[in-house]
């Protein structure tokens, strides 16, 4: 673990994208003390107002602070995102680990239960969901975990199997150690590496769900601000004030791409040797591109 923090802070890119995130946390947790205004605030009489010292990134067609409403819109984005995914990873980590464990009729009975989860495609089945319970952001984050853990369950799993055979956990089960000291002193310590970098890369698909299923009616309702229906408000108005499609998108953008970068990071910090062959083959490919 020491050596995976040394690399991890040794990388730039890595340490930039967790400051970021961050940021991006603060900031939607303090939105209700720093939000220059209410959301749901309106001025008609100043709409699609430019960007400005009172209104830093102008207003919408309501003349509603755009700045106000991407700081409150962070609140469901991102922080109901990252809910749903420690939902999703907690449920991931009691079954995959168990299956994974104790394997036998117990394995036999999660993943036949997780084959039948995954034989749907997550967008269908997370549409199906809301068509029973009907649109609102607490039934979007009950889909995507309903939609979400199976997959979750099956790569924990995965992961934990090959940590069994490693000598220290053999030792701890020959030496009589309760399963419940060797998956909490020794497994779940092991494993929380690959599990973080797993949790991360889904960040992002999570709050890309959220922001689509809000963007196409079915997530988050008016006038509540969220980043999806942003967008979903600014194409209506595209042709007259493009810039409102701006400040959303590129939050979402910029949000989502953290959380990859990160993933990446923290993976290649896990396993310096993906690292090192990676460098070795754009090596390769330079010096054949240079001799061509």
């Amino acid at each position: 673990m020491a050596g995976f923090w040394t690399r991890f802070k040794a990388d730039k890119m890595a340490l930039a994208m967790a400051v970021f995130l961050g940021i991006v946390i603060l900031l939607s947790l303090l939105a209700p003390l720093i939000a220059p205004y209410h959301p749901a605030h309106q001025d008609i009489a100043n709409k699609f107002a430019p960007p400005s010292a009172e209104h830093l990134l102008g207003t919408d067609q309501l003349g509603r602070d755009m700045l106000s409403r991407i700081l409150w819109g962070g609140q469901i984005t991102v922080l109901w995102s990252l809910a749903t995914m420690f939902c999703t990873i907690g449920i991931g980590i009691l079954l995959g680990v168990v299956a994974g464990y104790f394997r036998g009729w117990v394995d036999e009975v999660i993943m036949r239960v997780c084959d039948i989860m995954l034989s749907f495609p997550n967008e269908v089945l997370i549409l199906a969901i809301i068509g029973v319970m009907g649109t609102g952001i607490l039934n979007i984050l009950l889909a995507m975990v309903i939609a979400k853990w199976a997959w979750y369950v099956r790569m924990i799993r995965s992961i934990v199997i090959q940590f069994m055979d490693k000598n220290y956990i053999c030792f701890a089960r020959v030496s009589g150690c309760s399963a419940r000291h060797i998956i909490n002193k020794h497994l779940l310590p092991s494993a929380m590496g690959e599990i973080c970098v797993l949790a991360t890369l889904d960040a992002g698909s999570i709050i890309l769900n959220i922001s689509a299923l809000s963007f196409l009616g079915l997530g988050v309702q008016p006038p509540t601000a969220e980043w999806g229906m942003m967008l979903n408000e600014a194409k209506k108005v595209l042709s007259i004030n493009p810039w409102q499609m701006l400040p959303p998108g590129f939050a979402i953008f910029l949000v989502v791409a953290a959380f990859n970068f990160l993933g990446d990071s923290i993976q290649e910090a896990l396993d310096p040797q993906l690292d090192k062959s990676m460098k070795k083959r754009l090596s390769i490919f330079r010096r054949k591109k240079a001799v061509a």
